[in-house]
This record gives structure tokens, sequence and C-alpha cells, in this order.
């Protein structure tokens, strides 16, 4: 099976639930509603998916537009159309300028020629000529300098412009790659961060795909609320940040999901990183200061696997996903790493590019 067609089969369960989903509330399937299904079942954000459960089986687009708004923040075609026209816009202005200047060297090239045939003309030839063409040039090589150097200065401000637009490009695209409860990473960037893993070759050995889990999450959620789950979820998360190298990529991938992706490090090292953030949330207290209800312990189960096990991004993810299943079933709070002949009774999740 290539790549692509592994990749299809990965993705066609969580796809084929989230259109279930839609039909099943009645919503219409275009690309603004499934990114909202999406990332309501998905549980990057536990509120969004309260609500549109709220909403029923009679969900209006207007509604849906709002919750939309609200979670998912402008929409992205509206950024990217403005975006878009505005680089359009300068485009077309510097293009304007360099024309503009390619005018005015034209003229002035014309003049110098002019001015070169009447004073090489010796019927013609005078003091007065000379003085007088003397004169004609230099005024017209200032005011040549002059021109070329407001071009200079518009080009630039114009090309401010564009970077400007640049950044505003680069800050939406960080938000909405952001998971708004843990400020981590979210899905969209996990699966972004998980597909480009197999363009280089060469460091797939020292490159691995951790899957952590909370365990026993639903009991804390159902015995103290969503309120003190959100809390300690953010608080996981700031453990697993704190815990990693600054250059490895952490995400939340799910509702008590996440993810890591460690590069430049062996199995053993790996396994020594997914140890550490082990132990470190292990000895966390979780305990509310002010009515004194300790909410803990709070642990996690990891599972990973190296990329060179594997032959594309779906195959790892299922790999990480195998590990983490078998820890989770040999008593949690432990570090598993995938191994071959793992798969037996595995029954997973799957994994999905993200698509509009």
């Amino acid at each position: 099976m290539n790549t692509a067609t592994a990749q299809k089969a990965h993705a066609s369960d969580l796809a084929g639930q989230i259109v279930y989903a839609l039909r099943s509330m009645g919503v219409a399937p275009i690309p603004r509603n499934y990114q909202l299904f999406y990332e309501a079942y998905i549980g990057s954000n536990a509120q969004l998916s309260r609500d549109l459960v709220a909403l029923g089986s009679r969900a209006t687009q207007e509604e849906l537009d709002h919750l939309a708004d609200e979670y998912l923040g402008r929409p992205q075609a509206a950024v990217i159309e403005r975006a878009h026209t505005r680089l359009a816009i300068e485009l077309e202005g510097i293009l304007r300028l360099i024309q503009q200047e390619q005018n005015s060297l034209e003229s002035y090239n014309r003049l110098l020629g002019e001015t070169a045939s009447r004073i090489n003309t010796k019927t013609n030839f005078s003091a007065e000529l000379l003085s007088n063409a003397i004169e004609l040039l230099s005024s017209a090589t200032g005011d040549t300098m002059a021109h070329g150097e407001k071009t200079v200065e518009n080009v630039t401000q114009r090309s401010q412009e564009m970077d400007d637009v640049r950044k505003e490009l680069d800050e939406y695209k960080r938000i909405a790659n952001t998971d708004s409860l843990t400020r981590l990473s979210n899905r969209r960037a996990f699966d972004e961060k998980l597909a480009s893993l197999f363009d280089d070759p060469m460091a797939l050995g020292v490159t691995a795909l951790v899957l952590l889990d909370i365990d026993h999450f639903k009991r804390i959620n159902d015995t103290y609320g969503h309120p003190v789950g959100d809390k300690i979820l953010a608080t996981v998360a700031s453990v697993i940040r704190s815990n990693v190298r600054k250059d490895v990529f952490v995400a939340r991938t799910g509702g008590e999901e996440f993810a890591m992706v460690i590069q430049g490090n062996t199995p053993e090292e790996v396994l020594g990183v997914c140890e550490r953030v082990r132990h470190a949330l292990e000895s966390r207290p979780f305990r509310n200061s002010r009515t004194g209800v300790d909410y803990g312990p709070v642990t996690i189960s990891l599972g990973f696997s190296m990329a060179a096990q594997a032959e594309d991004p779906g195959q790892l993810y299922e790999q990480s996903d195998v590990a983490l299943y078998l820890a989770k079933g040999n008593g949690r709070n432990r570090t598993q790493m995938f191994e071959e002949g793992m798969r037996k009774d595995y029954v997973g999740k799957g994994w999905l590019i993200y698509r509009k």
C-alpha cells in the first residue's frame, strides 16, 4: 500500500464519523461546517463540543457560523482573501513605480543622446551651446536622481506593507494552530508536523512520535466537573512543556490526548525524555488551594515509535498508538516503545490529515 492510499485509509474513519454527525444534525456538509465539527470531534475545545451538542438537531447556519466566529476566530477564507487583496494592491503599486522609473530613465537617455548629437555637430558648436547643454544635463540628472530616490523610497514603503501582510498571516496561522486552553499546538498543527516528518528520510532514525494520554481523565471530569478538568489539562500541558527541550514539538491532539515529536535523539534518549515527563507529572500535586480538595494523583501513559520503524505518517501514528494502547492496558502510568508484533488485539483511532 503506497503512502497516499495509507493516509486515505486512516482518514476515512474519522472523516466518515464527522460526515455522519453532520447528517444526523441536519447540517449542510460544507467546508466551514466540517471544520467546526472536526474541532469539536477531536476535543480540542471542550466548551465548543458542549455548545455544538446543545444546538441539537435543528441548528441553523447562522448559529453554526456564530460558533465558528467565537471558537475558531475570523473565517480563514476571509482573512486570506483580505491579505491577497492587500498584496495584489502593493504589488501593482510596485510594478507601476518600476514602470514610471523605466519611463523616466528612457526620457533621460533620449535627452543624453540628443544633447550629445548637438555637441558633436561642428556647425552648431559654440560656447553658449555647450553652456546650455551642461545646464540642461545637470538639471535633468538632478531630476532623474531625485525621481530614483523617490522611487526607492516608495518601493521600500510598499515592501514594508507586504512584509506587514506576511507577518499578519504568520500570526493568524500561529493563532489558528494553537490550542486555546493549553497554549500548545493543536491537532491541525500536529497533522501538518506529522505529515512533514518523512520529507527528510535521513533523519527518521532519530525522530520519534510520542503519544500521551491522561489516565482516568473521564473520572476526573465526572467527579469534579469540566472546569476542574480544564485546569488539570492546562497544568498537564505546562508540565510536559517545561520538561522537554524548546525544539520538541508538543501538541494537544484531543480531549486528554497529547503528542510530542522528538527529533535528534536515539530510542533510549526518547525513553528518557518520556520518563522525565511522566515522573514530573506523577509527583506534581493537584490540589485546590482554596478548598483543600485533592484532585490527584494525575498520571499519564505514553507510547512511542521511531519514524524509521514506519513507512509513512499514518503507520507511524498507528504504531505509537499501539504502544500507548499497551501502556494503558498494562497498568497505565508507564512508557511503552513500539516493537514489531504488538498489533494483536489493537483497535486504534487512525490518523487524519486536517482538511478544510
